[in-house]
């Protein structure tokens, strides 16, 4: 597999060389220090993976991705810091690797590229494999509060317009990200979508209870309660064989 590395630190890049010798099935091709000197090697290149840097200068990592033509290199990003993880998988990162990078944590993001084999990551849907398992955490921050939270402990997350309020110990922050993009990230075997506004994190299911026109009331651990229509409930009773 072809390999561009986009990273405007001299060091960070011979670093990474250094680890991905120990992976001769990933082929380096070329490296880039921004992202305008990324957009023409990715165009004369034609990499499969892009080890990308975030913050760059001109344009960041996102920027560029947003910029680049379709179909896209699959993604690894590669930053110093963890504020940008939950974008991060926004944009369909196979993984997000924070500097100086782990040894065995890359061999993780690698193995993921293996089981997926090779091709752009807009040829098809990210495959369950590559979504938020309930061991892996987000990093959230609303205004100046910061969290690093496993999606395990996540047991609602609520629309509220363009936002999505997350529900969590006994915190309850709002993100700048749409409950759609935000359950795309999320296991269909352990997220539920409850309602239009609503999905529940099935684990924290505490008890269910017969609600009007054929709906169900379900009780989450903690007191939350989310009200299921009858379309949704019939999903909900097949979902857990009720």
């Amino acid at each position: 597999m072809k390999a561009l590395l986009v990273d405007d630190e001299r060091l960070a890049r011979n670093e990474l060389r250094r680890l991905l010798k120990a992976h001769p099935d990933i082929e380096i091709v070329g490296e880039a220090v921004d992202a305008d000197d990324a957009r023409e090697k990715v165009a004369a290149l034609k990499p499969d993976l892009l080890f990308l840097d975030i913050q760059m200068p001109g344009d960041d990592g996102f920027t560029l991705l947003e910029k680049l033509e379709p179909p896209l290199p699959l993604v690894i990003f590669t930053t110093a810091y963890d504020e940008f993880a939950l974008k991060a998988f926004e944009f369909n990162a196979l993984d997000y690797l924070l500097k100086p990078v782990d040894p065995n944590r890359l061999v993780a993001a690698l193995e993921k590229i293996r089981l997926r084999g090779p091709g752009p990551a807009g040829e098809a849907e990210v495959a369950p494999s590559h979504r938020l398992t309930l061991e892996d955490k987000v990093f959230v921050r609303e205004g100046d509060r910061c969290w690093f939270v496993p999606v395990k402990n996540i047991r609602l997350l609520e629309s509220e317009g363009n936002y999505t309020r997350l529900h969590f110990d006994d915190q309850k922050p709002q993100l700048f990200r749409s409950l759609t993009a935000m359950e795309e990230r999320l296991e269909a075997r352990h997220f539920f979508r409850a309602n239009r506004k609503q999905v529940i994190n099935l684990a924290w299911v505490e008890g269910i209870e017969p609600w009007f026109s054929g709906g169900l009331l379900v009780k989450l651990k903690g007191g939350l309660k989310v009200e299921l229509s009858r379309r949704q409930a019939q999903d909900f009773r097949e979902r857990m064989s009720l």
